[in-house]
């Protein structure tokens, strides 16, 4: 997000609303003493003032994005068949997100409500197969998102170039082998319910593997998230910025809880 051009909307291009006003009639050099009083008397102006991003105004956006998306998620609970054409259209509207140079509103606030409801859908499958399986999700969920920020606010774990490196490698590994899974899964290749992550490896389906250093790299992306809105505040960045951290952060959200709903399906087989 840092990277994001932001000129536009710069607060150096654009006025605080009434800042000016009081002197608009007053000649350079020919302020009165009541005009220069008030000026000095002023507050300084704030990060809202500016329109610029702060950390209050991005949890609102963020918290917003999630509003919706569990909205979409309860449509989809109930009405499943909607989560294939949902996930299409979703997975649409994430690549017009990410290329897109200014966020939208609009299309990050489209895209998670179309997720939620594939993710609605998708939630109660594994449920009919597995009982109880989506609150414990939902618990790992949370449990993963509260340590990261935890250990993250108090300054126990940052982003390091390093681990960023390590991370995109893995990323990309992992990418690499879900396209091939998909495939051998597609043509029937494998006939177990997740393809290769159910052959085992040292006593455990390799999904179990797979599921733990997932999980890790979700966590990690979730620090780069939180690194990004750092950077953002810091850096004076446009409002509107908050919504491209909120979409960021939702995204990683969703795919650590798909990713932790498989592994406990995997882990608890054909019980």
């Amino acid at each position: 997000m840092a990277s994001n051009p932001a000129f536009s909307n710069s607060p150096a291009f654009s006025q605080r609303p009434g800042a000016g006003a009081p002197f608009a009639s007053a000649p350079s050099g020919a302020l009165s003493a009541e005009q220069l009083d008030e000026l000095y008397g002023r507050p300084s102006a704030t990060p809202v003032d500016t329109g610029r991003m702060t950390y209050e105004d991005t949890i609102v956006k963020t918290a917003v994005t999630f509003a919706v998306l569990i909205a979409g998620a309860v449509v989809g609970w109930f009405v499943p068949i909607l989560a294939l054409p949902a996930a299409i259209v979703a997975l649409v509207l994430g690549f017009v997100n990410v290329f897109k140079r200014q966020p939208s509103k609009g299309l990050i606030l489209t895209y998670a409500a179309f997720e939620g409801v594939f993710v609605g859908g998708i939630s109660v499958l594994f449920s009919q197969l597995w009982e109880g399986i989506v609150t414990q999700a939902l618990i790992g969920t949370l449990a993963v998102v509260g340590v990261t920020l935890a250990l993250f606010a108090s300054g126990k774990i940052r982003e390091t170039k390093r681990a960023t490196q390590i991370f995109t490698v893995a990323i990309l590994g992992y990418a690499a082998f879900s396209l091939v899974n998909f495939g051998l899964m597609l043509f029937g290749v494998t006939d177990t319910p997740f393809g290769l992550r159910d052959v085992p490896v040292l006593g455990m389906p390799l999904g179990f593997w797979l599921g733990i250093l997932v999980v890790l790299l979700a966590a990690y992306s979730l620090v780069m998230d939180f690194e990004d809105v750092k950077r953002g505040v810091r850096n004076g960045a446009p409002r509107i910025y908050g919504w491209q951290a909120a979409f960021g952060i939702m995204v990683t959200v969703v795919w650590l809880y798909l990713e932790i709903l498989r592994l406990l399906a995997i882990l608890r087989g054909d019980e």
